[in-house]
């Protein structure tokens, strides 16, 4: 079972159908976890009233954020059926919305935060980073990006690893989204598969050796990954008939996968990029997320530590 005892919910303003309360609701109504519906406001003309003293903004303000926690307390009314679920509201100003959701995150020491999502352009993605992304690399504590795909019981729960790798942190990484993905699967009363990726033959190499046989290397790489896959999955109980092993890139390969197993819910390992690294290159995570119409929960190594927190 999943062992979540408070969960932050991110509230979109822009519409009255919160998806990611929705989920909270349902994990909330399986577990007996706390809810927060935390929304984070801003706005810049309020900054620029220089005729006013600080106190004067400071006021105005407030009666933003005081408007902003009754529309949320109407809502919450509105859209949560069970009174014996604990929820509260709390709105902040904060110019940074990642920033003051990671802030509360650390400070009021959530286990999980859930957000719903929305397609990012390609142009966007590289140029502004949404929240999303933000999240993924940052937050200290797992994140789910709510779609609109529902959570069915006897549900697929999708477990993206890299069994193929010898690298302590992904070895590492594997056990923790395995371990994640089967403790929803006894929540949720679902079924969790495996999926890896592995690269094909490099065209380079091929070129340039000419008694190098690519179809042998193509089968030798693809028969370590398919006895590594065995050796892992039957360490968790999970039956090689939902364990699949696919040539190319993650970001292709999930998606497909998630597809074909109609699966409800994506869990995948994220490492904490920041900086030009992430501006041009994100990582694997932030490359499915777009492709995928289900839920993505995504999770960091242990002993992760959010740069936030470093300040």
């Amino acid at each position: 079972m999943i062992n979540y005892k408070k969960l932050l919910v991110v509230i979109d303003p822009t519409t009255e159908q919160q998806k990611a309360l929705k989920r909270a609701v349902l994990i909330a109504g399986k577990t007996g976890a706390s809810i927060t519906a935390f929304l984070s406001i801003y706005d810049f003309s309020y900054e620029m009233t220089t005729m006013l003293s600080v106190d004067e903004r400071e006021t105005m303000r407030q009666a933003v954020v005081d408007d902003r926690t009754e529309w949320l307390t109407e809502l919450l009314s509105e859209q949560i059926d069970d009174p014996s679920l604990a929820v509260d509201a709390k709105v902040v100003w904060h110019n940074r919305p990642f920033e003051s959701i990671i802030y509360e995150t650390i400070e009021q020491q959530y286990d999980l935060i859930i957000k719903g999502t929305h397609q990012h352009s390609g142009l966007k993605s590289v140029i502004f980073t949404p929240t999303d992304w933000h999240l993924m690399r940052k937050a200290p504590v797992p994140v789910l990006l709510v779609k609109e795909h529902d959570w069915p019981e006897q549900g697929q729960i999708l477990a993206a690893v890299n069994v193929g790798s010898v690298d302590t942190e992904h070895a590492s990484l594997n056990q923790k989204v395995t371990h994640t993905a089967l403790d929803f699967a006894r929540t949720l009363n679902g079924q969790v598969n495996l999926v890896n990726s592995y690269p094909g033959t490099p065209v380079n190499i091929a070129i340039e050796i000419p008694e190098f046989d690519p179809a042998s290397f193509n089968q030798s790489v693809k028969n370590h990954h398919i006895d590594a896959m065995k050796t892992f999955a039957s360490t968790h109980g999970i039956d090689m008939t939902h364990c699949y092993v696919r040539e190319g890139l993650p970001e292709d390969v999930i998606p497909t996968v998630a597809e074909k197993l109609d699966a409800e819910l994506v869990v995948i390992g994220t490492v904490g990029r920041h900086g030009i690294s992430a501006a041009l290159i994100g990582n694997t995570a932030e490359h499915v997320i777009d492709m995928l119409d289900c839920d993505v929960l995504t999770v960091k190594p242990d002993g992760f530590v959010s740069p936030l927190q470093q300040k």
